[in-house]
């Protein structure tokens, strides 16, 4: 049997002897405070509350004498409450404190998204403008069709020319009896 009361050895470290707290998931601890916090900041909170005040007002202030717990100056009362409040007050800092850390991711993942945005609306506008640069040196479908119209046209004068001046020169016997032999 080893005995317990003698000192450890001199050359190994004790071990440490400390109280430890219970561990706790914080996550779990934090919706839990955010859960109460929203309770206690509805109606229905409030109006139990009042209901539970003028219960312990009602009770001690109209009951017989020996069925009061908590005399005319409710110090009892103001204990609970003061109790209440002081666990209150934490709880709800704790869960205004998660909120302002869900703001302030929602916050940077939508400074991000706009950072992206912005990007890609950059790079669109710099395309729309090389794409602007390059159908200012194509043709487009009405620059061809005006110079269609234009080729048409002077086809058609040169045609009309060529008409004109065949008329006014003297035809040539050889060139009637040729025409006439034609079908």
């Amino acid at each position: 049997m080893a005995d317990t009361s003698r000192p450890g050895r001199l050359d190994q470290p004790r071990e440490p002897r400390r109280f430890r707290m219970p561990r706790f998931n914080p996550e779990a601890f934090g919706q839990l405070s955010e859960g109460i916090a929203r309770y206690m900041g509805t109606a229905k909170f409030l109006v139990y509350m009042t209901v539970v005040i003028l219960l312990w007002l009602g009770w001690n202030a109209l009951a017989p004498a020996g069925l009061r717990f908590d005399p005319y100056t409710f110090t009892f009362l103001t204990l609970m409450l003061s109790l209440q409040a002081s666990y209150a007050a934490p709880l709800i800092l704790l869960a205004q404190n998660r909120q302002a850390d869900r703001d302030r991711v929602a916050l940077e993942q939508d400074r991000r998204r706009a950072e992206m945005q912005k990007a890609d609306t950059e790079y669109l506008t710099r395309e729309i403008a090389a794409l602007r640069i390059a159908l200012g040196e194509v043709a487009t479908r009405d620059f061809v069709r005006s110079e269609l119209q234009r080729l048409t046209e002077e086809i058609a004068e040169s045609q009309k020319r060529a008409r004109k001046a065949k008329k006014k020169v003297p035809s040539e016997p050889y060139d009637d009896e040729v025409d006439s032999d034609q079908p």
